[in-house]
């Protein structure tokens, strides 16, 4: 599941017209480095929902036969849900096995192929090191939590549909100690204001960074 239903207030005005998940850095949308990446890795299934200016995506992504994949669409309506309430709405969509979810303002070069969720864990996320504007870390790790998990449905079991987060699950899961985790040491970018995706922008283009998948344009 790519995350896509949030309003992006940090990234006004450039979310006053188009959602943050279709937002350029080197010459591809955002959401198009994870269809890429996903379809490299065989995931062709994938649920995308949608909230504020969610017909902009609709209209960019369609089916996603052009990305080699096939999008389903969890509509939120006019007002999104929250990470865990998007998620809870979806389940329908994603079915009864684990997960894998990422959040479509986000970039990285992680190849999903080392993704590996223990037995027994109800969430596995992929940690980073800690940006300069998230100092402290995410739930004791000392590290952050990337945007970037697979997760089981099982962990939704006492929710109810409805707008809330996803932080307390984990913390659930945490005290019953079927949180896990892995980290990534490469690329990753949380494009989540117009002077961070200015800079993701400006690493790929001068080549600093590169995705797996999508090649960004020279200069």
């Amino acid at each position: 599941m790519i995350l896509a239903a949030g309003r992006g207030e940090r990234m006004r005005p450039l979310t006053d017209r188009l959602p943050k998940p279709l937002l350029e850095a080197g010459g591809h949308r955002l959401i198009e480095y994870h269809l890429a990446a996903l379809a490299q890795h065989g995931i062709s299934e994938i649920v995308v929902n949608l909230s504020w200016l969610g017909e902009r995506i609709r209209d960019a992504l369609g089916d996603g036969s052009r990305h080699g994949v096939s999008i389903h669409y969890s509509v939120e309506g006019p007002a999104p849900l929250g990470t865990g309430g998007g998620l809870f709405a979806a389940l329908p969509l994603l079915g009864a096995d684990p997960f894998l979810v990422i959040n479509g303002d986000v970039w990285t070069d992680l190849p999903l192929d080392v993704l590996q969720r223990p037995a027994g864990s109800l969430a596995h996320l992929v940690l980073v090191a800690n940006p300069a504007h998230h100092p402290a870390g995410d739930l004791g790790f000392g590290l952050t939590y990337s945007g970037i998990s697979v997760l089981d449905p099982r962990l939704f079991e006492a929710c109810s549909p409805g707008v809330f987060p996803l932080k307390p699950l984990l913390e659930c899961a945490q005290r019953a100690g079927r949180l896990t985790s892995q980290r990534h040491a490469g690329a990753w970018t949380d494009a989540g204001t117009p002077e961070r995706l200015a800079a993701l922008d400006a690493e790929l283009r001068l080549g600093r960074i590169r995705h797996p998948v999508l090649a960004s344009p020279v200069g």
